[in-house]
């Protein structure tokens, strides 16, 4: 006998409203009373200038082998009037959090220009993102970084799934509701702080911070 975590999540909301089950969601990261479905979800379709798609990536990236290679996205706030780029490092794990003023193409890319080269330019490869409008100034921002941009497929969240756990245990700090534009930057440092220096099992135990030292020459 084998058990999925899809299988329990089916228990967990077959009968949403019964107290038991009310109390296993209470302790999901998310805390949903029920489940989202994709059916009948209108799809809009936004394209990016000169997209490099993940499709051109090369494979090794894949395997975690090399460090700089990285995935990146926005987490969005109350009423998505405002919103953070998150992004993590696919080997390390490791985690930036950048703050935003607004989610223009121009403000995101700035922000990320200047986290990205914060860093030494071993950590400066590759980011892979989704089809955020926001993203519409990648080429400048390779211009800028060095950093060479790919596109997941459209609403292939699986292909960037480090940085979709990554925002899901920023959203522990920060959860839905949260109107980023109240957070300052000193309370983003500090979650950053926390998440790059907890102990991770796939890791074998190491920090985030503890596998980036560890590259360096």
């Amino acid at each position: 006998m084998s058990i999925s975590h899809e299988a329990i999540y089916m228990h967990i909301y077959s009968h949403p409203q019964a107290k038991l089950n009310r109390k296993l969601i209470a302790l999901l990261p998310y805390h949903k009373s029920r489940r989202r479905t994709v059916k009948g979800t209108k799809r809009h379709k936004i394209r990016i200038k000169d997209q490099v798609s993940i499709d051109q990536r090369p494979r090794h990236i894949q395997e975690r082998l090399e460090i700089g290679h990285w995935e990146g996205d926005l987490v969005i706030g109350v009423k998505h009037s405002s919103a953070i780029g998150t992004l993590v490092e696919r080997k390390a794990r490791y985690i930036c959090i950048v703050k935003l003023k607004n989610r223009s193409s121009a403000t995101v890319r700035k922000g990320f220009t200047k986290e990205f080269n914060r860093l030494d330019p071993l950590f400066k490869k590759t980011m892979t993102y989704d089809n955020g409008i926001e993203m519409a100034q990648h080429k400048l921002l390779t211009l800028k970084t060095g950093i060479q941009v790919y596109f997941a497929h459209p609403y292939s969240s699986w292909e960037r799934g480090t940085n979709e756990n990554t925002n899901g245990l920023i959203r522990r700090y920060f959860p839905k509701g949260t109107n980023f534009n109240d957070i300052a930057e000193e309370q983003l440092k500090t979650v950053k702080e926390k998440l790059n220096n907890r102990p991770r099992k796939v890791l074998g135990f190491k920090t985030p911070h503890e596998v980036m030292a560890l590259e360096y020459p």
